[in-house]
């Protein structure tokens, strides 16, 4: 059994920042890609930010230059830093993980309960 908690979402003033982590627990031999998705009423989910297990990562348009997505391999946990938010930033926040659970088993994908962030002044 694989858990993903999220934390960290709120409400945030235009031009402010915010930090979403995810942090996975249970049985996990390697974490492969995590990353975050986002989900606005009206609009379809969106991949915002994806990081693999070498560090390399890749991010929306509407999100590069203003969100940085990291990971701990140790705690294995995945940070989203959101500075310069826009009302636009408005959604559901998903974390996306995908892993192993046992050696030579099968990479599964998992997802976090979600966590509303809200940008308005």
């Amino acid at each position: 059994q694989v858990q993903l908690v999220e934390s960290g979402g709120g409400l945030a003033q235009p031009g402010g920042s915010l930090r979403l982590s995810c942090a996975a627990s249970g049985s996990i031999f390697r974490i492969n890609n995590m990353a975050w998705y986002r989900h606005a009423p009206g609009k379809q989910r969106e991949l915002v930010a994806v990081i693999t297990n070498g560090g390399t990562t890749n991010y929306a348009d509407s999100v590069k230059g203003r969100f940085t997505i990291s990971r701990d391999n140790a705690t294995k946990t995945v940070y989203l830093q959101m500075t310069s938010l826009k009302p636009e930033d408005t959604a559901v926040y998903y974390c996306n993980v995908n892993l192993q659970s046992a050696l030579g088993s099968y990479v599964a994908s998992y997802w976090g309960q979600g966590t509303q962030v809200t940008v308005s002044s």
